[in-house]
């Protein structure tokens, strides 16, 4: 492989790396911290705040294969000194604490293992820097290594008195396992994978909205709440919307079913076309959901068929008070209107849920055009006449094509 390739995949597992393990710290630390944040590239890699400030800068560096070593004339090392002497007020004694989180571990004698909380000695970690400072000849290090020399012993001591060196820390590949661990107390009984699959997937959009400046920060209660929210949809009056809006690629859906039969019942009653589009994705939305509801056993076909027959239901008696209503004489306006009038109010209607507390929207409208789709309910008062002139005729242009 390229060194250039391999350096861009180190940079974006290293980056990838500080995002997951920004959701491990919080979900750590938190409950020590209820009244605190946490944030990403914001003040530093990461960093926990307190009414807006920040109390806790953080580093992440990550390094791919077998542990490595920390010494004292390490680029990492030095690189993290640098990030801090040039935005954390060095020698301010008050600043926030500087935690350097690194898979590799400090060797033994080195300013990075007298810089970790249990062999903590701050003193031979000034000695041993500038050493390191005046010895080292690595030209990517040179301008931190002067920097840290142009302090004087004291503002040194000040310095390292507030970072330390958290070493041998989980690599990228261990954070699902400890994210599972943390949370083991709330997973649900079954489903365990999908639901820990979903705290990531939470975890990325908060994330990206942190990097794109769209948040500033993430509070620990807010964390904990939204946690609960998704263990509540694993409880059996309920279920976890796994097929998002934005899952999904609109115009190749569309495109998919522009000719599908629930689509032309609904052009039937003269729907618009943004509502017709809405319908289209509502229906691949529900197809998709109800498989993966099922290829994970969270719920059964017999459910999902006793869901349909109270749709089903439903629909039996608006339409029939709508066919009541029309009376014989409706002329054709009348009756499109009348079937707008049933779909409009059907899409709005929130009386049948497939489960109790289940109430996201769309998969309820899906599921009645997937009924709509198989010809079992319609909108326009003559839609069963209507399809079997469109099944009619698309049967011998079905049975003329090829294998």
């Amino acid at each position: 492989m390229p060194a250039g390739q391999h350096d861009a995949s180190a940079s974006a597992i290293g980056y990838l790396y500080q995002v997951n393990w920004c959701l491990i710290e919080l979900l750590q630390r938190a409950p020590d911290r209820p009244d605190q944040a946490i944030s990403i590239e914001t003040h530093d890699d990461v960093a926990w705040e307190q009414a807006g400030s920040p109390v806790e800068l953080l580093q992440a560096k990550h390094h791919i294969g077998s542990a490595i070593a920390l010494g004292d004339k390490d680029v990492d090392l030095w690189k993290t000194l640098t990030v801090w002497m040039n935005t954390a007020q060095p020698t301010d004694p008050q600043g926030p604490e500087l935690i350097l989180v690194t898979t590799a571990v400090a060797a033994a004698n080195t300013a990075a293992h007298a810089l970790r909380r249990d062999s903590r000695n701050t003193q031979a970690a000034v000695i041993k820097l500038n050493d390191a400072a005046r010895t080292s000849t690595n030209k990517i290090t040179e301008n931190a290594r002067m920097r840290f020399l142009d302090f004087t012993e004291a503002e040194q001591q000040i310095f390292l008195n507030r970072v330390t060196v958290a070493d041998g820390a989980l690599g990228v590949d261990d954070l699902d396992e400890k994210l599972r661990k943390l949370l083991w107390a709330a997973l649900p009984h079954a489903n365990q994978d999908l639901y820990l699959s979903m705290v990531w997937k939470w975890w990325a959009g908060v994330a990206l909205d942190m990097l794109q400046r769209r948040r500033q920060r993430v509070g620990a209660g807010e964390a904990q709440a939204m946690l609960s929210h998704l263990r509540d949809q694993f409880s059996e009056d309920n279920l976890p919307t796994t097929v998002e809006l934005a899952d999904v690629d609109e115009n190749h859906v569309i495109a998919l079913h522009a000719d599908s039969v629930f689509v032309h019942q609904m052009r039937w009653v003269a729907c618009n076309e943004v509502n017709l589009r809405k319908a289209i994705v509502d229906y691949y939305r529900a197809v998709t959901q109800a498989t993966k509801w099922i290829t994970e056993d969270l719920i059964g076909l017999h459910e999902l068929g006793k869901f349909e027959d109270n749709l089903r239901d439903e629909w039996d008696r608006a339409f029939a008070d709508m066919v009541e209503d029309l009376g014989l004489d409706a002329d054709e306006n009348t009756k499109i209107a009348a079937g707008k009038a049933l779909l409009r109010t059907l899409r709005d209607s929130t009386s049948v849920n497939v489960r109790p507390r289940y109430n996201d929207a769309f998969f309820a409208r899906g599921r009645r055009h997937v009924l709509a789709e198989n010809q079992v309910i319609g909108w326009h008062p003559d839609f069963q006449s209507r399809l079997e002139e469109l099944l009619s005729v698309s049967a011998p242009a079905e049975a003329s094509e090829g294998p």
